[in-house]
């Protein structure tokens, strides 16, 4: 018997006691919310990081808190405040904190933060963008001492790092609402000195705790739930540590409890503790249906409870393959935004409670949206979060402007992205990582990846770039403006239906009258270049609202179960009118689905119909676009958005036939007159069958206001700093809404509330002010909650009209220095969409038929290039002549669909003829794009196709696609001898139908 190691055991047993014994902690108190009782003073006095200081006449704030928010909207993004701004608090420990570490976690500062505690600097952080936090253990005094912490900002556009004098490629005044100090939230942690991690890389060095699951049985509803937790030792002896996992479903039922092994850390020792369980009858997460979990990981010091983390999440199946994404076994096809990451609302900017985020995310979702890329750089917690609450799929960026970069600007945001993947990878709502939002050299993606790799290995999640589209390395791509196709990694489009319209404007025949595409363009482009022709920046609803069922359609057309070859979809820009770069007549941008208080446009219930499925529409709908309010004699062209196959109109019951189809989607009735009462759009399937209808009625004039509330689940908080929505609507003798009411309303507050207004046309947007008008009979405001609770009551007059008003009753809840009320708690999740389908992903339309060669007699080593699934590559005819290849089949098919990409797509028409075995099928010229063509002629037996140029293709400017620089896209076309007539095919395809 070995004596020695007897007496070490027991030795290291009774350490393990004793530092159990010691950390007296209460396993759920270790986080703060540390968001209450600052103070802001907007300038650099000497001194203020001093614990002497006298802050008594600076401004009482609650975080977030931005201190310039006020001016959001009111001005544009140029011209937003900068400069140095701090912040300070005065707080205590709690009693029981001796002997324990102590860390604070920054949700971010803009754009750089300085850290002073007790006077001392702590650290600095620069990228205006990511999380970040300090060990404060050594700098602290005990309770009952008051501590200081002191916070400088500096939000300048011109910021450089101190070490390296380098600006930040994303501190962008185009893209990035310069929203400075502490927009986001802040965190106090008190640990025990063996703890669980956080996962804050750059500035503690640490990966926290990682939740993900592997061996999925989706049919089965199973899944290996795994925790890996980064667990540090400070003791100076060693501790012998396990894991104690704790699975907790959302009704709060533990679901699985299990453990991991024991693990022997040394002093100042970190490592990874990891366990494992298979886990039945499973939700897995899904679009529309945030089901999620409380993973508890709680750290067991000789069998003691000593910290628990627990982490939200969920779980999901993914898969990136054949040009498709896959969730949970089932395609999805890409449908939403391109939205700011600011994500920004007027007078608070983005520094809005999370019950906001969650209802702004929400429209999203029930605007048929199923994926959100956040622009540019990476979007704050609390919006992640929310997504996955809402059940709303993300695209991930780090940061970036518009180009790839090298040295230390590459450096920066490489470091960006690992910090962000660290943060944000147990987020069930992210699948795909943006490592640009412009292309980047093969070498930069494969840091990337790598860095993806190593930090998120089990995520499920894609990463790539903007455009992408001949890497080897991306695991997906897509470009902005246009839509791509793959057989390969997934393409969606990262931007497209660019074009902007004011809220205000229903059509030429409604007050005020505006005509469509007038109002010129406010300022100058980055460049300095001017836009020739503002219109499609300066749309009504209605043309508004067409542009983007017609952009649409482009990529429905190429949608999954259309062959090999597929769209994956795209995302419109953006979903909110944004604080951010524009070109039309306002000093913002206005091409959201909602305006910037997210009442809807038009444009978002025609979404609702165009998009109601995973790739196919799942249901018919229909949707009248404008209203039914006019002055008589107004005759006026009527569209209806639909589902159906067939759509028939009626004004009071008198029909007026059949609507001419364009685009699928859209149903067009000329020359409709006006008559007050009903108009009523029914749809019929194929077979004649009434399959949906809209209505909408004339309402009679304007008689009295209606307010109505929107507020946090559970009550406005009286925290100083939550907000409820007030919506005012001019309505007539009936309840009905007057969609043409421009009416200047007056707003009166009283008790626990403070007027933060809304925006509307006119000076300064109407910012902050307590009267407003409203537009298409409709506007709201914000009201702040103060910090005592108690009844706001929101009166709302106007002349003429009856006044009304409302009471909002708010709730009492912890707002003390170290508060115990987190921002998100007890905010549901959002499951009206249920688990994901069992049923079929989509239909087929057509059958493919491969490409087995080539023949041609000009550039004959080429012709491979038009059909290689790289759209990077084209074949084109490089002399004079006539402009002829044929193509040989894998078989005899029966042809009746050729698709191709030309080059030069949105802005050439060329003029070509069709054989099929020298039978002509086809002569005519090619319609614009925004990529692709679909040729349809009468099925015809072959095995060999030819495609002849018959002329010099026409130029056309109806697609009207001009970028922020103000160069015009050329989209693919090489400016070459254009007396050539050179058929430049980027990729052609051939399909039969379906037998």
């Amino acid at each position: 018997m070995n004596i020695k190691r007897i007496f070490y055991s027991f030795s290291l047993l009774v350490v393990f006691v004793n530092i159990a014994s010691a950390q007296n902690n209460e396993p759920d108190r270790i986080k703060y919310n540390f968001d209450y009782g600052w103070k802001l003073n907007v300038g650099d006095p000497e001194q203020a990081k001093e614990t002497t200081y006298d802050d008594k006449k600076w401004s009482n704030v609650n975080l977030p808190y931005a201190w310039n928010q006020s001016e959001a909207f009111k001005n544009d993004i140029y011209g937003l405040s900068t400069g140095i701004a701090w912040y300070r608090k005065s707080f205590q420990l709690p009693k029981d904190s001796n002997d324990k570490k102590v860390f604070i976690e920054f949700e971010g500062v803009r754009q750089m933060g300085e850290i002073y505690v007790n006077g001392t600097f702590i650290g600095r952080h620069e990228n205006g963008v990511m999380a970040f936090g300090f060990d404060l253990t050594s700098y602290l005094k005990p309770y009952p001492q008051e501590n200081i912490i002191a916070v400088k900002t500096d939000n300048d556009w011109k910021y450089k790092e101190k070490l390296t004098g380098q600006g930040y490629q994303w501190n962008n005044n185009n893209f990035n609402a310069n929203y400075g100090g502490i927009p986001k939230n802040v965190f106090l942690y008190i640990k025990p000195k063996a703890y669980q991690t956080l996962p804050l890389f750059s500035t503690l060095g640490t990966t926290g705790t990682y939740v993900y699951a592997t061996d999925f049985d989706i049919a089965q509803k199973k899944a290996v739930v795994n925790v890996s937790s980064q667990v540090k030792n400070e003791f100076t002896k060693p501790i012998k540590a396990q894991l104690k996992v704790s699975v907790i479903d959302m009704e709060g039922k533990e679901v699985a409890s299990f453990l991991s092994d024991s693990y022997t850390l040394l002093a100042n020792e970190m490592k990874d503790l990891k366990a494992s369980k298979v886990l039945n009858n499973l939700n897995f997460w899904s679009w529309g249906y945030g089901y999620l979990y409380t993973v508890s990981s709680e750290l067991l010091i000789d069998n003691i409870s000593v910290e628990k983390v627990n982490i939200r999440t969920g779980f999901r199946k993914t898969k990136f393959e054949k040009g498709m994404v896959y969730l949970n076994g089932r395609v999805i096809m890409m449908k939403g935004y391109a939205q700011r990451t600011s994500n920004e609302w007027p007078s608070v900017g983005m520094s809005v409670p999370s019950w906001v985020s969650d209802y702004s995310n929400s429209l999203m979702v029930k605007s048929n949206a199923n994926l959100v890329r956040w622009m540019h750089v990476t979007p704050w917690k609390q919006d992640i979060e929310s997504c996955d609450r809402v059940g709303l799929i993300e695209a991930m960026p780090a940061g970036d402007a518009e180009a790839d970069v090298k040295g230390r600007r590459w450096e920066q945001r490489t470091e960006l992205m690992r910090d962000a993947i660290i943060y944000n990878r147990n987020n069930p709502s992210i699948l795909f990582y943006e490592s640009g939002n412009e292309s980047i050299s093969e070498e930069h993606m494969s840091e990337m990846l790598t860095i993806k790799n190593t930090y998120d290995p089990y995520g499920g999640r894609a990463i790539g770039s903007r455009e992408m589209l001949d890497s080897k390395i991306a695991e997906y791509g897509g470009e902005m403006l246009y839509i791509n196709k793959s057989a390969h990694i997934p393409f969606w489009a990262t931007e497209y239906s660019r074009d902007e319209g004011l809220r205000k404007y229903w059509d030429e025949f409604t007050p005020p009258f505006h005509k469509e595409g007038t109002g010129g363009t406010a300022h100058s482009n980055v460049n300095g270049s001017k836009i020739a022709d503002a219109s499609p920046y300066n749309h009504n609803q209605d043309a508004h609202a067409i542009e983007d069922v017609v952009r649409w359609f482009d990529y429905w057309e190429m949608r999954p179960g259309t062959g090999d070859r597929v769209s994956s979809g795209g995302v419109n820009i953006i979903f909110s009118d944004s604080n951010t770069h524009y070109r039309g007549q306002e000093n913002y941008r206005r091409s959201g689905e909602v305006d910037a208080m997210r009442i809807p446009k038009d444009n978002y219930f025609s979404h609702q119909v165009i998009w109601d499925g995973w790739v196919d529409t799942d249901k018919e709908n229909a949707h009248i676009i404008g209203h039914w309010n006019y002055e008589n004699g107004v005759t006026k062209d009527i569209t209806v958005v639909s589902t159906a196959d067939v759509v028939e109109l009626f004004v009071n019951n008198v029909s007026l036939g059949k609507g001419t189809q364009d685009k699928r989607f859209l149903f067009k009735f000329p020359s409709v007159q006006f008559k007050p009462g009903t108009i009523k759009a029914v749809g019929y399937d194929k077979t004649g069958k009434k399959v949906c209808e809209d209505e909408i009625r004339t309402a009679g004039k304007p008689f009295a206001l209606k307010l109505s509330k929107i507020e946090r689940p559970g009550g406005t908080l009286a925290n100083g700093n939550d907000l409820a929505l007030v919506q005012v609507e001019v309505v007539d003798e009936k309840g009905n809404r007057c969609p043409t009411a421009l009416n200047m309303i007056d707003f009166a507050i009283e008790g626990e509330g403070i007027c933060l207004g809304g925006i509307a046309q006119g000076p300064d947007n109407y910012i902050g002010k307590s009267s407003l008008p409203v537009e298409c009979g409709v506007n709201r405001i914000f009201v702040r909650a103060t910090d005592k609770a108690g009844i706001i009551k929101v009166k709302a007059s106007s002349e003429g009209l009856k006044n009304d008003a409302i009471e909002l009753k708010t709730v009492q809840t912890d707002i003390a220095k170290l508060s115990t009320s987190m921002p998100n708690e007890n905010l549901p999740s959002y499951i009206e969409k249920g688990p994901t389908p069992k049923t079929p992903s989509f239909k087929k339309t057509r059958i493919p038929v491969a490409i087995i060669g080539a023949k041609t007699d000009s550039n004959q080593e080429d012709v491979i290039k038009s059909y290689d699934d790289n759209e990077l590559t084209e074949w084109s005819y490089g002399k004079n002549g006539n402009a002829a290849i044929e193509y040989e089949l894998e078989r005899k098919a029966n042809i009746n669909q050729v698709v191709m990409k030309l080059a030069g797509w949105r802005s050439k028409k060329y003029p070509i003829k069709i054989s099929v075995d020298g039978k002509k099928v086809f002569e005519g010229s090619t319609p614009l794009s925004l990529g692709y063509v679909t040729l349809d002629f009468t099925p015809t037996k072959g095995k060999k196709v030819q495609i002849e140029l018959l002329g010099s293709e026409k130029d056309s400017d109806a697609i009207n696609l001009v970028e922020i620089t103000g160069k015009v896209d050329q989209a693919g076309l090489n400016q070459t001898d254009k007396k050539i007539q050179r058929l430049p095919i980027v990729e052609i395809e051939f399909y039969e139908p379906l037998r």
